[in-house]
């Protein structure tokens, strides 16, 4: 069912992935949304991305999304879980990771995720309004 069906059939945003996707990323501080290679994307004020749908790429089988990860990061995951995670083509070989919106997922995990996607790209200061926010710090490598 595509998104516009979606929406017409009364599913709610959270219940779309993209939409919930969306939600976690403008919640973070001054990020901003735009179309990247025909994608929309997320970016820490409109220069940093950190976050970028990939709805089916050059038919592609799914609808996954590709984030900035911390070293090891990566690796770990695909090898952990490859039915959820995978290695992005173009921005995989800097160790960005793959995730799958079309397979079950843990919307807590992938929301961490992101956070910490955004933490590897965004300023100290807008990483600073995250801890006094009440996100928890996390270790940085």
């Amino acid at each position: 069912m595509g998104r516009l069906a979606a929406s017409e059939a009364g599913v709610t945003a959270m219940d779309d992935p993209v939409e919930r996707l969306r939600a976690i990323c403008l919640a973070l501080p001054e990020v901003t949304e735009r179309p990247s290679h025909g994608e929309p994307s997320w970016f820490v004020r409109d220069r940093r991305q950190f976050v970028t749908l990939s709805d089916h790429h050059h038919g592609d089988a799914h609808l996954s999304f590709w984030c900035a990860a911390a070293p090891g990061v990566q690796d770990a995951l695909v090898h952990e879980a490859p039915d959820r995670y995978f290695v992005p083509p173009y921005v995989g070989h800097r160790g960005w990771l793959g995730v799958f919106l079309d397979v079950p997922q843990d919307w807590d995990e992938l929301e961490e995720l992101v956070v910490d996607a955004y933490r590897l790209v965004a300023p100290r200061r807008l990483v600073d309004l995250l801890d006094t926010d009440g996100r928890t710090a996390r270790a940085e490598n």
